[in-house]
């Protein structure tokens, strides 16, 4: 019996079907994820949209860039999704504003799981997740909405990501882990198995978390040192 991939239950009809999709942002983020929507999903970009206070051109990556304000009625929800591509800016709560803002205009919320990524989870993640290729995500995990994924990580089997999380590149995830919202886990940081953090936790890049965080802490590794010598000094 062959064993239905994570790309074939987003796809199935009622899921995600094919769709036109506006991106709200208009930096890095959102040319990312132009370009990942475009190359490696079901879904075709049209347009971006930014709050009218921001926007300061009239088109973005070869598209109309719109103010968010006229979205609804130049791109209907009826007939048009939409993906927030945002950053980790004020722990999330930025993004998780838009994309609440997307579902009071009535749009409904794409994710993007990358075909190079190894999805073993049965449930799929929730709405405007956005997870990039070589992230490994192990059987019995939950992953909630919007959540980013960058690339490189690994999520162990039976963790539970919380809504509103930016995971940044090679984080390991060890099993049993539990990650509450509004959460930023800085490159090549390590969590320990069973523990759970804290909601608003920031963990800096390279740090090694071995036990439970409380609520808004900041966890942050040594930093390195200059040395003495100069490199020419240092025998290789």
């Amino acid at each position: 019996m062959r064993t239905t991939s994570l790309r074939d239950r987003l796809t199935a009809p009622g899921i995600a079907t094919m769709s036109q999709l506006l991106i709200f942002g208009a930096g890095d983020i959102a040319r990312l994820a132009c370009h990942y929507f475009s190359r490696d999903s079901e879904h075709g970009v049209v347009a971006f949209a930014v709050d009218a206070s921001h926007r300061a051109a009239d088109a973005f990556e070869g598209r109309p860039l719109i103010d968010w304000e006229d979205a609804p009625r130049r791109y209907p929800p009826d007939d048009f999704r939409v993906f927030v591509a945002l950053s980790y800016a004020r722990m999330n709560r930025t993004r998780a504003e838009k994309v609440a803002a997307a579902r009071a205009a009535g749009y409904s919320l794409v994710s993007y799981v990358s075909s190079r990524c190894t999805y073993l989870a049965d449930e799929p993640p929730g709405d405007n997740c956005f997870i990039l290729e070589d992230n490994t995500i192990q059987p019995f995990v939950r992953i909630g909405e919007n959540v980013t994924l960058w690339s490189g990580n690994h999520v162990g089997h039976d963790s539970v990501i919380g809504d509103h999380v930016f995971v940044s590149s090679h984080v390991v995830i060890s099993g049993h882990v539990s990650i509450g919202p509004y959460c930023f886990l800085g490159v090549n940081a390590t969590l320990r198995n069973g523990i759970a953090l804290a909601p608003c936790t920031l963990v800096g890049a390279g740090a090694a978390v071995m036990q439970d965080t409380v609520e808004g802490g900041v966890y942050l590794p040594p930093r390195a040192m200059l040395h003495h010598k100069r490199s020419e000094d240092v025998r290789l």
